[in-house]
């Protein structure tokens, strides 16, 4: 069938290396995981040590080798791991030809959680020596992950109310097909009858199971309840009818080298309360003393921004913009401007608007401004409040979200660069797990899965910065 490129005999007899490492090549990721791991000090990092009395288990050394190697190449399941290491030539180099059970496998990912942790920190570590990681500006986002849980093994108030309404429509429905079938003769209809019998009498237990779930819930601490991973929580999204069972990982990823700096898993449906948590780690895995973080506007709340300002961190955050009056057509709050000489606000209609009243909304203390000007004499008072007069809140520290509005101004590109930071490290380890679920179940073992895959794509991210012996020469300096 004319000229090909034609392989050889299965039966010929070949001349092979002399030996296992000819196999693998010298700008290789494996040789990265291999002089990264041996040079780690494993039990300072937490990993068990061998046991004095009973059968030898495998090193710690070798199991951490294999994971790396595996989440480097988007082999995750501990079954898949397993096939791996009798089959694949890099892994038989990297193990010695050792190939744990999956059993043992998984058994060391769930058992070693912290210790695996640790060694991600230890990577990033090492790219701060290198000099990777500027330390300048990270930007902070974080992404929902699907859990080990089907939505409709997650119970909440609205959930339960929303099927106890689908079960009862049911009921209702088979009723009346029931009294139709009554009204019926011959065997047919005997054989309806029974069957649609059978039918209500398993939605009434359905709805008896409901009745139960419902009262299991409104005693939970947060209303909410999942039945096959109990910490995996149901998370909305923008996009109707797309919200997910699952975690929320938190990344800071540096601006120049890509990096992620620090990360950490939680089961809030939202970022309002991680800015601070999130940036304060970043500062700590940098080294840098005046530290930039930009995030996007769902991680807007003034304590959160108060507390990184107190800690000398500059966030960047835009402010949403919820105003209810703005939506109707009339002036925002951002309509009138604030005076702080005199305290005091000066309204589009050019009235003065002095501190009437504080008040404690949500452990914050706010002060409100109105004028008397409202009552009386405004010509444009349609186009403020349908009230009787218009009142505008401050917070006590509202000079803080002023000041970082401000530096945002001066930014305008400033969430176009946290956008092609950290949306692409989520992007691309969705793509690692094939866009599926998690593995693992409850939230340790998550967060252990989680610094896995942020371990991979670090490595990943400090081979196209450096190369394989590069970095294979600075970890053994």
């Amino acid at each position: 069938m004319g000229r090909f490129i034609e392989g050889c005999d299965r039966r010929e007899l070949l001349f092979l290396p002399p030996c296992v490492d000819d196999y693998v090549a010298e700008d290789s990721a494996v040789r990265i995981v291999d002089v990264f791991v041996d040079e780690l000090d494993l039990a300072t990092l937490g990993f068990a040590d061998a046991a004095a009395t009973g059968r030898p288990g495998y090193h710690p050394a070798t199991l951490l080798k294999l994971y790396i190697y595996g989440y480097l190449n988007q082999v995750q399941s501990s079954r898949r791991l397993e096939r791996e290491a009798g089959r694949n030539v890099e892994l038989m180099w990297l193990t010695g030809k050792l190939a744990p059970d999956f059993k043992t496998i998984a058994d060391f990912r769930r058992e070693h959680g912290p210790a695996i942790q640790a060694a991600c920190r230890r990577f990033v570590l090492l790219c701060r020596q290198l000099g990777l990681i500027a330390g300048g500006t990270v930007a902070v986002d974080g992404s929902r992950f699907r859990a080990v849980n089907a939505r409709d093994r997650n119970f909440t108030p609205v959930t339960i109310r929303r099927r106890m309404e689908q079960v009862d429509a049911s009921i209702q429905r088979y009723l009346g097909m029931l009294d139709t079938a009554d009204r019926q003769e011959g065997e047919a209809a005997t054989l309806r009858t029974t069957r649609l019998t059978d039918r209500l009498g398993e939605l009434r237990r359905q709805m008896r199971e409901l009745e139960a779930m419902e009262q299991a819930v409104a005693t939970s601490p947060d209303r909410q309840i999942s039945l096959t991973d109990p910490d995996a929580r149901a998370m909305a999204s923008a996009g109707t009818g797309t919200g997910l069972v699952g975690y929320n990982l938190q990344a800071a990823v540096d601006t120049n080298s890509h990096i992620v700096v620090a990360h950490e898993v939680l089961n809030l449906g939202h970022d309002r309360t991680s800015l601070a948590n999130m940036s304060l780690q970043a500062r700590a895995a940098t080294g840098a003393t005046a530290l930039t973080v930009l995030a996007d506007r769902g991680y807007f709340s003034g304590p959160e921004v108060f507390a990184c300002e107190a800690a000398g961190i500059t966030a960047i955050c835009p402010k949403p913009l919820t105003s209810g009056a703005k939506a109707d057509g009339r002036w925002g709050k951002q309509d009138f401007v604030y005076q702080p000489e005199t305290d005091t606000y000066r309204c589009p209609a050019g009235e003065t608007m002095t501190r009437r009243f504080s008040s404690l909304e949500h452990g914050m203390t706010l002060y409100g401004y109105a004028t008397p000007a409202c009552r009386y004499r405004c010509a444009v008072k349609a186009n403020c409040t349908a009230g009787i007069e218009r009142r505008i809140k401050r917070w006590e520290h509202e000079e803080v979200i002023e000041a970082m509005q401000a530096r945002l101004d001066r930014m305008p590109g400033a969430m176009r660069v946290r956008r092609r930071t950290v949306e692409h490290v989520f992007g691309t380890i969705k793509d690692w797990m094939g866009r599926s679920h998690l593995k693992t179940r409850t939230l340790n073992n998550v967060a252990t899965e989680m610094s896995l895959h942020v371990l991979a794509y670090n490595i990943k991210r400090a081979i196209a910065l450096v190369g394989v012996p590069g970095l294979i020469e600075a970890m053994r300096r």
